[in-house]
């Protein structure tokens, strides 16, 4: 890793990187292809975007009618991890996070508010961005809601009833299941094992049980809006289709989302979208996440066994949540209990402790990170992350170069490590507090009374007054902190509860 103010070493500089294990040259980062679970093929595959100059991705967010619980805040996590991965490679990275604010749950929770439906997903979409805000992921480029995109979701359904892939009755329009003979290729399901009738709505007015609704009649008391079918509201898939091909184009590289959602919600959306944009092409690489869950069970309202992230985040700080919930890869389930949150606090207190034994100046914050190459992360956080987004191995690599810094037996080598861990933190989202803030957070003291008494002690202490520096050191310990004498000067944290 090369930090602000450190030339990278020339390639016949082999003495200085064996003191520096972590450290390697820019050509072979450069050789490191990253590899990512797709869904849609069963395996790990190297990403190779369509355009080495513009790589795509999109994200489904969550439906926003209460507080989101922490599981929605996984692939968030999980997609800002991997974006923030991508744009150390490639010029240009476009991220799209949606959010669904239009729906039948929305539609209820407006009525029992007795509000409109835009006053409840508005107050809830700035909620939701506070969230993950509060978690360090980075605001998306693109943030689409679907109420914004009628129109085009409008010209999207006309497109597939043009084409013999969609038909309107009794005010719905359906998409054809059958007319689209590759169905069932992103969950592995065929037709056949497709049972008329099993989860899915049996309605007159469907000429096939399996068909899914792509627009909706809304009664008066209802949202919606004019069409060629009349008044009425879009069913959810189509609004990913229709947001898609509006800000990214027919094909994307990358399609994020809970395993939840593989079926039927991103089955439905794949075959309008290539059967809309006569496309076969429609998402490269589908990358979908583990659930969240609580003992046995998911965690999802529906269940009643939900932590909000609002709620989480009045008790513990971001970043231990956001390494909670990085701990395990993300392609598996993820048990949430408060050994976790333990867990992640001591995680984060040991990269604490580590940057704070850095001698010298600060070491500054992982933002100087943010749009540096790939040469200037460490190595081994890196690999791990391009081995298909391996955060257990990345922290594992974060704690090693914690130790390191311990280890190192001169100052340098020890500003070395701490800059290798903070470009490892902006990699993971974390680390972004100052190291003495992040020390005194708990403080239920006044922290300039703090340093009106540490003042006095050392002028104390410079006066050869012992016993008043004795007696104010005394003071400050009552107040429930713990002192730090360096040759840098008094340094202070609230003791270990």
């Amino acid at each position: 890793m090369y930090g602000a103010g450190h030339a990278r070493p020339a390639p016949n500089q082999v003495d200085d990187l064996d003191n520096h294990p972590n450290l390697i040259l820019q050509t072979e980062l450069m050789t490191l292809s990253l590899t990512l679970h797709n869904t849609l093929s069963g395996r790990k595959e190297t990403f190779v975007p369509m355009d080495p100059n513009r790589v795509t991705m999109y994200q489904c967010g969550p439906t926003v009618y209460d507080y989101v619980h922490i599981g929605n805040g996984r692939p968030a996590v999980v997609m800002d991890v991997l974006y923030r991965l991508l744009k150390t490679q490639y010029p240009e990275v476009i991220h799209a996070r949606n959010v669904t604010d239009i729906d039948d749950k929305i539609n209820a929770a407006a009525k029992r508010n007795d509000e409109p439906f835009t006053e409840l997903t508005d107050r809830f979409i700035v909620e939701y961005y506070a969230d993950i805000a509060a978690l360090n992921v980075l605001p998306a480029e693109v943030q689409p809601r679907a109420t914004q995109h009628i129109p085009q979701i409008i010209q999207m359904i006309h497109d597939l009833i043009a084409s013999d892939h969609a038909y309107a009755k009794d005010g719905h329009v359906l998409f054809s299941v059958p007319s689209d003979p590759t169905y069932g290729t992103l969950s592995r399901r065929t037709l056949e094992e497709l049972i008329d009738g099993a989860r899915v709505d049996v309605a007159p007015y469907k000429k096939d049980p399996k068909d899914f609704v792509l627009w909706k009649p809304s009664t008066p008391d209802l949202p919606g809006w004019d069409s060629p079918w009349g008044w009425g509201r879009p069913g959810w898939h189509i609004e990913c289709s229709a947001m898609i091909k509006e800000h990214l184009g027919e094909t994307i590289d990358i399609h994020g989302g809970g395993s939840d959602l593989v079926f039927p919600h991103h089955e439905n959306e794949a075959a309008q979208s290539r059967c809309a944009n006569a496309n076969p092409d429609y998402v490269r690489y589908w990358v979908h996440n583990g659930m969240l869950t609580m003992g046995q069970e998911k965690m999802s309202k529906s269940l009643g066994n939900i932590l909000t992230i609002h709620g989480l985040r009045q008790q513990h700080p971001g970043q231990v949540l956001r390494l909670a919930l990085l701990s395990a890869q993300y392609r598996y389930p993820l048990a949430w209990s408060d050994d976790s949150i333990a867990q992640a606090n001591k995680g984060i207190d040991t990269f604490y402790h580590a940057l704070r034994a850095v001698p010298g100046d600060s070491l500054g914050l992982p933002e100087q990170f943010q749009d540096q190459p790939l040469e200037a992360f460490p190595s081994s956080v890196v690999e791990a992350l391009c081995d298909d987004l391996n955060t257990p191995l990345a922290i594992a690599a974060m704690h090693e170069l914690a130790s390191q810094v311990h280890k190192a037996d001169n100052e340098q080598k020890a500003r070395d490590f701490g800059m290798q861990l903070l470009a490892g933190g902006w990699l993971l989202g974390l680390l972004q507090t100052p190291v003495e803030s992040y020390f005194q957070a708990s403080a239920t003291v006044d922290a300039a009374e703090v340093e009106a008494l540490i003042a006095a002690r050392n002028q104390a202490r410079k006066d050869k007054d012992f016993a008043r520096a004795d007696e104010v050191r005394d003071q400050i310990a009552s107040m429930g902190i713990e002192l730090e004498d360096s040759r840098d000067g008094t340094r202070w944290r609230v003791k270990d509860s």
